[in-house]
């Protein structure tokens, strides 16, 4: 089984930033991606940044790219999303989850493992 927990969510003011926090345990994998996921109310999952392993290969959705930043710390088995000039659309719930593979996969339905969810909430 694997363990993620998520944490670093809030409310802030559009404009500012915040950095999210994800920290795997249990069984690891070789190769994997870790990914960020949000879902805003009454919309479906989407997917945020990710970031494989062990070759660090990252992808960015277009809706982000420019202003969130995913990277690892892997000697702590963790993933950060770093969002800057965050605006009102980025309000939702954010969730990191891992699948076994390094193939680029956006599909919140191919992912086995899930953390909880940290809220982010942006006003305008």
């Amino acid at each position: 089984q694997v363990q993620l927990v998520e944490s670093g969510g809030g409310l802030v003011q559009a404009g500012d930033s915040l950095r999210l926090s994800c920290t795997g345990s249990g069984r690891t994998f070789s190769a994997n991606l870790m990914t960020w996921f949000r879902q805003a109310p009454g919309k479906e999952r989407e997917f945020v940044a990710t970031i494989s392993s062990p070759d660090g290969k990252i992808s960015y959705a277009d809706s982000v790219r420019g202003r969130f930043t995913i990277d690892k710390d892997n000697a702590n088995n963790t993933i950060y999303l770093q969002m800057n000039n965050l605006k009102p659309e980025d309000t939702a719930v954010y969730y990191c989850a891992v699948k076994q593979g390094v193939i680029l996969t956006t599909d919140p339905r191919l992912y086995a493992y899930w953390g909880q969810g940290t809220q982010v909430t942006v006003s305008s």
